[in-house]
């Protein structure tokens, strides 16, 4: 049986949110079988269990955020990346504030914290969600065209494109193409740090934004060079980065995925779309389990190495 995983023992994180620029204590905790990932806000008078679905999406402006009632958790993206990298099904997260800490702004510190706890099978069969037939959204046409497909796959495969007409992006690759059965989503993808242009982050600010941002958790760009002196830690780390954001994004639907996506331009607003025009075509997708491992994707069944 291709079984759910959950961690061996709880790890904690302190932090700031990008945006909002406040300290935030993580602690990451197992969770039993069926639980799915479910964010807890423990700072409040009466604390609130978010629980992940694509419908707890409630904002996609700049980040993912989940919502329950008037509890909110932002920009859930990296976190959730790190989670489905590892292949983690069940989890408890703890949370002291309305954002998660960006750390340094890829999910490589998230999968060494989750590693570090230690990822355990549990006694219950790994539910993925299957994609059937082609689904795909769209926004505008011509030059500002953007768009996001998911189609049948036995596998999680994705690919990226983006197009942003800068001297820094231009020079590195703009497409990259990752398959998640290959084990090595920690050392390909993880790694990759959200990034941002200097005059947006001066707009930003004066809106009360990125207050938590800077060099050391985001690649930040002139109007022709990354100002980071370190330079960048992939060649497509932009697109790259891209791909890590739609990890995360397409995790919320609650379940690992078996199907193929591909996006030219997409963000959290497009991938959310594309996750709710799914579930709103019942023949578009189902819920399988492998009783037989050596029925699921290859390199489905092992526990994610460790660095």
């Amino acid at each position: 049986m291709l079984a759910q995983r959950t961690l061996k023992s709880l790890t904690r994180a302190v932090g700031v949110g990008l945006h909002s620029g406040e300290r935030v204590e993580l602690t990451l905790r197992p969770a039993p079988p069926n639980t799915g990932i479910v964010f807890r806000r423990i700072d409040l008078p009466q604390p609130v269990d978010i629980p992940v679905s694509a419908q707890s999406v409630t904002d996609t402006r700049l980040a993912s955020t989940l919502s329950l009632g008037d509890a909110k958790v932002r920009t859930v993206e990296h976190l959730m990346s790190a989670c489905s990298g590892l292949g983690l099904d069940n989890l408890y997260i703890d949370i002291t504030a309305e954002e998660v800490p960006i750390l340094d702004g890829s999910s490589s510190s998230f999968v060494y914290l989750l590693q570090s706890a230690g990822i355990e099978q549990q006694k219950a069969p790994k539910h993925f969600l299957r994609v059937l037939r082609p689904v795909e959204v769209r926004e505008v046409e011509g030059d500002q065209l953007k768009w996001a497909r998911l189609a049948p796959h036995h596998g999680f495969t994705l690919a990226f494109e983006i197009d942003f007409q800068h001297p820094a992006i231009n020079a590195t690759g703009q497409r990259v193409e990752f398959d998640m059965g290959s084990g090595r989503y920690s050392r390909d993808i993880a790694r990759a740090r959200t990034f941002a242009f200097s005059k947006d982050v001066e707009t930003m600010r004066a809106n009360g934004l990125a207050l938590g941002g800077g060099l050391d958790n985001a690649v930040v760009m002139d109007d022709t060079k990354v100002l980071n002196a370190d330079g960048l830690r992939y060649a497509e780390e932009f697109a790259k980065h891209k791909i890590l954001d739609a990890i995360g994004d397409l995790y919320c639907v609650g379940k690992p995925m078996l199907g193929a996506y591909t996006a030219f331009r997409s963000g959290h607003a497009l991938n959310n779309r594309l996750l709710r025009e799914l579930l709103s075509h019942e023949d578009a997708w189902d819920v399988v389990t492998f009783e037989d491992e050596r029925q699921a994707p290859q390199g489905f069944a092992k526990l994610a190495p460790a660095w």
